[in-house]
């Protein structure tokens, strides 16, 4: 069971991270904004955010490979003649999906959230160096809302021929700076992108009065999330567990009633009900993150106890069913849990508490065949 487990779970993560790998990471690749090492480091990224999925699908998917196979060579008639039941033989594969549970927990409400934000922070730094590194020679580069950036020469973060145009109204330009030389750095922490030019000139055009300047230096800051449209906070669905409840109690307190002096009853009632129906609309979508990290770590029980009946049944040992099989019951999970996301903005369908309904399902459903399975039934 362990040797299969290892295989299903290193193929989903195969086949998971080859979707991020061809959607994201390549494209960097190959327009020359990331070098080759720094592309197993974003792969390293994503693999725990992967597990996530790759670890509740491997298991099942070993599950049903194990015991379809164990019930087709006649195993579990053999043991059953020697007077060994099927629950003393799946009791330590019960027991490998509860600790599998404790493995996934760890990693949905800690360890894959950090990595998908350092994967975000990752790409965001990539796309930056294009400005730092490889800005482009004899190209107009309009990657920042209301300039226009213009070098004609860059070696590494050495600059030459220096020009940059400030737009009024996004079309028309109202001052143009130009600098023989230059240089630029990244403020990581900050989200910034730094230029310092050398001996610039600045000339401003307003109406028919022509402003001239000289700068011995002069520092512009420019915000890297206006170009690439990225937030340095995590979104929710990137927070940790620990986090989100930060976030929901700052979010509780900034929430609180309001004071009832000088306002009648009914007011009073109608204010809070206002206020109640608010909190509940903005702390939803918390509510929905905390409930999927926490009842999707139990995916790895539910899919045990239901996958061992299935494979004992369906009494094959074909890897093909089985695959199958695991497909069609993650299909089946998955629904429930886009449903549940589908639903954070509706607070009345208490969408939070969907996560937890194909737990229950697969858990109910589970132990009943497993305990039909027991009884030869």
């Amino acid at each position: 069971m362990i040797a299969s487990l290892l295989l299903t779970v290193a193929v989903f993560t195969f086949v998971l991270l080859l979707g991020n790998v061809l959607k994201e990471i390549l494209t960097l690749l190959i327009n020359g904004q990331v070098r080759p090492g720094t592309m197993f480091e974003a792969i390293g990224l994503l693999i725990p955010f992967v597990w996530v999925f790759a670890l509740p699908m491997g298991l099942l998917t070993a599950t049903l490979l194990v015991f379809g196979r164990f019930s087709a060579d006649q195993e579990l008639t053999a043991a059953r003649a020697s007077g060994i039941s099927l629950l003393s033989l799946v009791t330590p594969i019960l027991l490998l999906s509860l600790l599998c549970c404790c493995v996934s927990a760890w990693i949905n409400m800690e360890i894959g959230p950090r990595c998908r934000v350092a994967y975000k922070n990752f790409l965001f730094l990539a796309r930056s160096e294009l400005m730092n590194v490889r800005l482009p020679e004899g190209r107009f580069i309009r990657d920042f809302p209301g300039y226009i950036f213009y070098v004609e020469k860059n070696r590494g973060d050495n600059l030459q021929g220096v020009m940059i145009y400030k737009l009024e109204n996004g079309t028309n330009v109202e001052t143009t700076l130009r600098a023989p030389r230059g240089q630029f750095e990244t403020d990581a922490a900050n989200k910034q992108l730094i230029l310092h030019l050398f001996d610039a000139r600045s000339v401003t055009l307003n109406g028919s009065h022509v402003g001239i300047t000289s700068f011995p230096m002069l520092t512009l800051n420019f915000d890297l999330n206006a170009a690439t449209n990225q937030i340095s906070k995590p979104k929710i669905s990137d927070m940790t567990f620990w986090q989100l409840q930060d976030e929901l109690r700052d979010l509780e307190q900034r929430l609180s009633p309001p004071p009832a002096a000088s306002i009648s009853p009914s007011e009073l009632q109608a204010q809070l009900r206002e206020v109640a129906k608010q909190r509940a609309i903005l702390t939803e979508p918390i509510h929905v993150a905390m409930h999927r990290q926490i009842a999707f770590s139990f995916a790895c029980f539910s899919f045990t106890l239901i996958g061992i009946p299935l494979g004992i049944r369906v009494h094959r040992r074909e890897t093909n069913i089985g695959v199958a099989m695991a497909l069609v019951l993650v299909v089946i999970y998955y629904s429930f849990v886009t449903l549940g996301e589908s639903l954070s903005a509706h607070p009345e369908f208490a969408p939070h508490l969907i996560f937890w309904v194909p737990n229950f399902i697969f858990q109910a459903v589970g132990a009943v065949l497993l305990w039909r399975a027991n009884r030869g039934i």
